[in-house]
């Protein structure tokens, strides 16, 4: 096919949006529900993109769609521009009203019940007008929105090396029985004492549980894993049930059933808050500058 003519580029562009949203769901009902259209209306604007470009880039998967080759193409080819447009109209907008603007923010499992949403609603009573997208996700997850530019902030345990941040303190991490455990008598132990335990942790593409792996075997001893689970309360109730040990940060609510164990050899991990390489806008700036100076001593973490 020739090249796209003025007029094909003035009637592909304003598509481009959807269909970046629906290459990235994958669905077309929740494609719809992200951009806000009804999902005729984005069907049509996908067929439109179709008949512009003269390839078919979707196809049936399940109940979802999938990208053909030739939509893999164009989506690899066209996604960054979608978001750097989106991010030039946020700098432009946020440098009219530094009071105002969006800040997409993502913050780890582990600091979601009471830290996180406590120093936001602190910061939404100084910065009323700035609105936050959140997202709480585990930690290479968001890495990977950071650096694809769909986060502007995030918290981090630990920071990832490549991106800019700043060390807001440590999480210490302690073994987790249920009471009446034989290890439940103890307060301070060896982390080779539990040796021959079975284990509940995260699947291993968490930090915690490459931790997990990794100081075991320091420890001399390759851990059982008899549950993996990516959610942090019911790894948490699973260990209150007696079905394994686990090695994990202080809950942020009390868990009555579960009796902490202080390592003799401390474990720390730590939490950054981490800056996309995008210039920020002065609402990102303004949060970005609050959770530094307060989260310290809200987290509950020791520098």
């Amino acid at each position: 096919m020739d090249e796209l003519n003025s007029a094909e580029v003035e009637t592909l562009v304003p598509l481009l949006a959807a269909f970046d949203v629906a290459a990235r769901e994958g669905h077309i009902t929740r494609a719809a529900q992200v951009l806000g259209v009804p999902q005729s209306s984005l069907s049509r604007r996908l067929k439109a993109v179709e008949k512009t470009v003269g390839a078919q880039l979707f196809q049936p998967a399940g109940r979802g769609i999938t990208l053909t080759p030739a939509g893999r193409e164009l989506y690899e080819r066209t996604h960054n521009l979608v978001h750097l447009l989106r991010d030039a109209v946020s700098v432009v907008r946020g440098n009219a009203d530094p009071d105002a603007g969006l800040v997409r923010f993502g913050f780890p499992l582990t600091l979601g019940p009471v830290s996180v949403p406590s120093l936001l609603a602190d910061f939404h009573t100084a910065a009323p007008r700035i609105r936050l997208h959140l997202v709480q996700a585990h930690g290479e997850a968001l890495a990977a929105m950071t650096r694809e530019g769909l986060l502007d902030l995030a918290v981090m345990i630990p920071a990832p090396t490549d991106l800019p941040f700043v060390i807001l303190g440590h999480q210490r991490i302690h073994l987790y029985t249920a009471h009446g455990h034989r290890l439940s008598g103890y307060d301070t132990i060896d982390l080779t004492e539990a040796a021959g335990e079975n284990f509940i942790a995260n699947p291993p593409n968490y930090h915690l549980r490459r931790m997990l792996d990794t100081w075991c075997g320091e420890a001399g001893f390759t851990p059982h894993v008899a549950f993996e689970i990516t959610e942090f309360e019911t790894l948490r109730a699973l260990v209150a049930h007696g079905l394994g040990v686990a090695l994990l940060p202080d809950p942020e609510t009390p868990h009555p059933g579960l009796h902490r164990i202080a390592l003799t050899h401390p474990r720390d991990r730590t939490i950054g808050l981490v800056s996309g390489h995008q210039k920020p806008t002065p609402a990102v700036a303004r949060l970005h500058d609050y959770i530094a100076e307060h989260a310290p001593t809200r987290l509950g973490t020791d520098l």
